[in-house]
């Protein structure tokens, strides 16, 4: 499966350990990489690392050669992890993760969470994930991924339960835990302003900020500002859907893969909060889908964006998942919104009201962007 991601933080083949390692010279079209490989393993002093992390390098090489700074590589966990977060939920246990002086894994349960249900109590040292030990040191991000899994399927967890630090075993069956990617809340300065921040374009986000807005309404909001500020993008087709829940028609985006036609994105129908005014919150870290929704909105004349010029990101990466877990990141398309100008080299969506760097705070772009919406009533 590949996957159509717009983010500043991230057809491609993978070379199995056989054709790396004992390829024969005159076939492979690494020669220059198979006699590197070769005089180190010979020859080195000290041992080399094991084959994925000499593979893992050779990836990030390939990839720094070729130059594209959002053309990346992910291993295993960190593309675990990632893939949680656009997805906007995840197979857990519901436990908060925590460490203790000596670097073990502490748990916290959730309330009303498959870990607390099983018997796992607050401050359990964590000492195995099924057959995997883990002991100092160890990456909390790495236990996250061991722990995480299918919904419905079973995990077993080692324990060690202080103070006498009684090992237990304990089995649990993963629910479905979800990631927020939006919140919301009434401005307390203003409570006919309904405030919506989204810190991700994830799957969920559509959904998350039509139920946002809806709340919003039902509790007297008669305006919104949309907080997009320091939010690097995601997922495309979550960024459209959510640009989409404000408009009511027209065109959205174009995009384009190598030489293939123009893609057209466009209103499908009437959204739900076409008729609330809205204000977008921007600075210089909202980026790529980010980009798309405040881009569309300010296009349409649907939106003031408030804030300082976005980080100018045109492009589209596929994900493409590799054998062993980890991901490759490649450029693979450009996308651009009709009828909106860009600075000469910059792809910056630039704010309708400009904020000075004396005015860097919250409540100095909340403020700013009341008296933005106060025109549009």
């Amino acid at each position: 499966m590949v996957v159509v991601i717009l983010s500043t933080g991230f057809a491609a083949g993978y070379l199995t350990h056989q054709q790396l390692f004992f390829a024969g010279n005159a076939d492979s079209a690494f020669p220059l990489v198979l006699q590197a490989h070769a005089i180190l393993k010979n020859h080195a002093y000290a041992d080399l690392p094991g084959e994925s992390q000499i593979q893992y390098g050779m990836i990030r090489g390939m990839l720094q050669a070729y130059g594209d700074p959002f053309t990346s590589f992910l291993e295993p966990v960190q593309s675990t992890l990632e893939s949680h977060s656009l997805q906007g939920h995840f197979g857990g246990i519901g436990v908060r993760l925590g460490m203790d002086e000596e670097g073990y894994v502490l748990l916290f349960p959730f309330p009303d969470g498959p870990a607390i249900e099983a018997g796992l109590l607050e401050g359990d040292r964590l000492v195995a994930v099924g057959e995997t030990p883990f002991t100092p040191p160890v990456a909390i991000e790495t236990v996250q991924a061991a722990i995480r899994g299918p919904v419905g399927r079973p995990v077993t967890l080692q324990v060690a339960r202080p103070p006498e630090f009684e090992l237990i075993e304990i089995t649990m069956v993963r629910r479905e835990i979800p990631i927020p990617s939006v919140t919301w809340h009434l401005e307390p300065s203003d409570p006919s302003t309904g405030i919506i921040e989204i810190n991700l374009i994830a799957a969920s986000t559509p959904d998350e900020v039509q139920r946002a807005g809806q709340d919003l309404r039902s509790r007297g909001a008669q305006r919104l500002v949309m907080d997009l500020r320091d939010n690097g993008g995601g997922l495309l087709t979550a960024g459209i859907d959510t640009a989409r829940l404000f408009l009511e028609s027209g065109e959205i985006m174009h995009q384009q893969y190598r030489s293939q036609e123009v893609e057209i994105y466009r209103v499908q129908k009437p959204g739900p909060l076409v008729d609330i005014p809205l204000a977008i919150l921007i600075n210089q870290n909202t980026a790529s889908a980010a980009e798309i929704i405040a881009g569309a909105l300010q296009a349409h004349g649907r939106a003031t964006l408030v804030g300082f010029p976005t980080y100018g990101k045109d492009s589209i990466q596929l994900i493409f998942p590799l054998q062993d877990g980890s991901s490759l990141h490649v450029t693979a398309a450009k996308w651009w919104i009709p009828g909106l100008k860009h600075p000469e080299d910059s792809f910056s969506l630039q704010p309708d009201v400009l904020l000075t760097p004396e005015t860097p705070h919250t409540e100095n772009y909340i403020q700013s962007a009341l008296q933005a919406l106060s025109g549009q009533n």
